[in-house]
């Protein structure tokens, strides 16, 4: 018996009927227009939401938490400095964030997405934005950010981390400040690249200057304006170009 014959009995895709691939074809561009509609409804919603920081973390803390107490007082001082403040929407940290900026002086902004669990939007949001597809809510974190500032979370939280690191690092998006609140959480991590990541040449020691750790929320927003003190928070043709072409 050769090695053909013992692949298991998959049906040929070109055996498939041609009104069942009709049907299939359809579906797919109507979602395409979804996915299209998406973009441009929560472009024309955000499009003058500026400037703003965009808040992650874990949805799964309680209002008791510190990490919720710590967030909720850094979306406070954003939004009293004139920020907007963007979260996902959701529960946990993300409501800490939407609640600090909702009872300051700042617009609260929720990108909330359609999950089978666990999203379910707050109730301190002047502007509330849901998605059914996590590219295109990632993409407008992205887009109206003039800095990233991440508590402590789970795999979505190191997703959009991640996510944001890359496209600043790889030149997609403009460098903005991208601030991690929690040094004892985030040291294994910060270990981990330099030990491995930085030392196996995976990525550049300057990459690391990508990221900052501050824990005390004044120093948070002290660090935001600190950063736009000599240049502005208007964004430069450059890096409106780059966002168009995210």
């Amino acid at each position: 018996m050769s090695a053909k014959d013992k692949l298991p009995n998959i049906p040929d895709p070109w055996t498939v009927a041609p009104a069942q691939m009709a049907q299939s074809a359809a579906r797919e561009a109507w979602r395409v227009f979804g996915i299209m509609s998406e973009f441009v409804e929560a472009t024309e919603r955000l499009a003058n939401i500026q400037p703003a920081v965009s808040i992650f973390g874990s949805a799964r803390v309680a209002p008791d938490s510190a990490y919720y107490q710590l967030t909720e007082r850094i979306a406070r001082l954003l939004s009293d400095a004139g920020f907007t403040v963007i979260s996902g929407g959701g529960p946990g940290v993300m409501e800490a964030a939407n609640k600090g900026a909702y009872e300051g002086k700042g617009i609260s902004v929720g990108l909330n997405i359609q999950l089978p669990m666990e999203q379910q939007a707050n109730r301190y949001q002047d502007i509330s934005q849901t998605f059914r597809h996590f590219f295109a809510r990632k993409y407008m974190f992205v887009k109206i950010a003039t800095a990233y500032v991440v508590l402590p979370g789970g795999f979505g939280t190191l997703d959009e981390l991640l996510e944001a690191l890359t496209l600043i690092q790889t030149g997609k998006s403009p460098k903005i400040p991208l601030i991690l609140v929690g040094s004892e959480f985030w040291a294994g991590m910060l270990g981990w690249f330099r030990e491995r990541l930085v030392a196996e040449k995976m990525i550049h020691p300057d990459d690391m200057d990508l990221i900052s750790v501050i824990d005390d929320p004044e120093c948070v927003v002290a660090a935001i304006f600190n950063y736009y003190q000599s240049r502005g928070f208007n964004r430069l043709p450059l890096e409106h170009e780059l966002l168009l072409n995210l």
